[in-house]
């Protein structure tokens, strides 16, 4: 395999990081594009002079928030200037990572996600769109922000998590097979109510905590009650559980 120089939007995020690590182990050149690292894909700031040289982009930026404006205006922007970019750099490739079930409740970061995806197809930078169900990591994320006091705040959600570094790893296989445009989704091994990840997390970490499931309102938390933000039959399926990720993150309580 040739040696690539790989520009990663969101190179220092949950996935981000793995995918550098990856990158380099395979004896890619990397270039991780953060706000740190003086670049802003909203308003394009440092694109141009990051980009170039830049034979693949893999994003994997974000935004977090809730609203549907802000998360279509992000994604749309970002991936604007960063195609118009690497479209003067000559780059060959373009790389998006997206999220299993989003054209079944077009709202809030969903709704950004479908905006991206769209801009990508349109562009003229040749790509590839990975969609990935939610990662492990995500379940302290959702602890940490639904919390209040002694008891956790659940959305009824039917998930099939998958490791971070999985993801980050098809990216990189993505990278050096070349343009495929939509691949494969994936998904981890096994189908969960996120309370009961929730309470496994708890449980292992220590922590005491009431879980309580509420209903997430609108088409955004049926999706989730029904199951539509697993993956389809015939779909990519990661390797590593729930709770082998567990063993491996938490120390034994």
């Amino acid at each position: 395999m040739w040696s690539m120089h790989i520009a990663v939007p969101g190179g220092t995020g949950t996935v981000g990081q793995h995918v550098v690590s990856i990158a380099r182990d395979r004896g890619h050149l990397v270039t991780s594009l953060t706000r740190s690292e003086g670049v802003d894909l909203f308003t394009g700031r440092g694109l141009h002079e990051a980009l170039q040289g830049v034979d693949t982009v893999i994003d994997v930026s974000g935004i977090q928030t809730i609203s549907t404006r802000k998360a279509v205006d992000f994604f749309t922007a970002a991936t604007r200037n960063l195609l118009a970019a690497e479209k003067e750099a000559q780059s060959r490739h373009h790389i998006a990572l997206s999220i299993v079930g989003i054209d079944k409740t077009a709202s809030g970061l969903y709704a950004g996600k479908l905006a991206q995806e769209d801009t990508v197809r349109h562009g003229e930078v040749p790509w590839t769109i990975l969609r990935s169900t939610q990662f492990h990591e995500f379940v302290p994320m959702a602890i940490s922000a639904a919390s209040i006091g002694p008891v956790v705040l659940v959305p009824q959600m039917i998930t099939q998590p998958v490791a971070a570094r999985e993801v980050a790893a098809a990216l990189v296989d993505a990278a050096e097979q070349g343009p495929r445009g939509r691949v494969a989704d994936l998904g981890g091994p096994r189908r969960e109510q996120l309370s009961d990840l929730v309470r496994k997390y708890l449980r292992k970490s220590g922590q005491r905590k009431l879980v309580v499931k509420v209903p997430a309102p609108g088409a955004m938390g049926q999706a989730m009650r029904r199951g539509d933000l697993v993956p389809a039959a015939g779909s990519a399926v990661g390797r590593q559980t729930y709770q082998e990720w567990l063993e491996t993150c938490l120390p034994i309580h």
